[in-house]
């Protein structure tokens, strides 16, 4: 599993060495589909990895406003001060964990509850659909996406 967590942050990273060819203006453009941009959508998806990471570690949740992210900077910053949390969560992971059970209460009152196993599963599809939209959006830049091609890259 943490293979599969090695691949998307190296796609990320690609990212986000293609995204330093792009002005702030362009990173920040509102768009359709995604998060609405791509500073947002980067910013989503390591947001999404470390509340729920946080949440299975049982450990604070990172509060961070989206609305803060103005520079590729910021996403950068915010991914490499989550992953090593992420990463020894990961790397500490025993059978027993994939059965057990996060609960969570919504705003509503309802309670929805998802086993560890099949939230690491949604974190990595996660991050490979977002990826998808960015390289829709850097077609309609006319540009190169970063290719993501699972089985060219060695990221083991």
């Amino acid at each position: 599993m943490i293979d599969m967590f090695y691949y998307n942050w190296q796609v990320r990273d690609d990212w986000f060495h293609w995204c330093e060819n792009l002005s702030t203006e362009e990173l920040a453009k509102k768009r359709i589909g995604g998060m609405g941009s791509i500073l947002k959508t980067l910013f989503h998806v390591i947001d999404g990895e470390q509340l729920w990471i946080n949440q299975m570690n049982n450990t604070p949740v990172i509060q961070k406003n989206i609305d803060t992210i103005l520079t590729l900077q910021d996403v950068k910053d915010f991914s490499h001060s989550t992953k090593s949390v992420v990463e020894n969560f990961i790397l500490s992971w025993e059978k027993e964990k994939e059965e057990r059970l996060l609960h969570i209460t919504k705003k509503d009152g309802t309670v929805l509850s998802f086993t560890y196993g099949k939230i690491i599963r949604h974190l990595i599809s996660h991050e490979i659909h977002h990826i998808g939209q960015l390289s829709i959006w850097a077609r309609e830049l006319d540009r190169k996406p970063v290719n993501s091609d699972l089985i060219i890259r060695n990221y083991i």
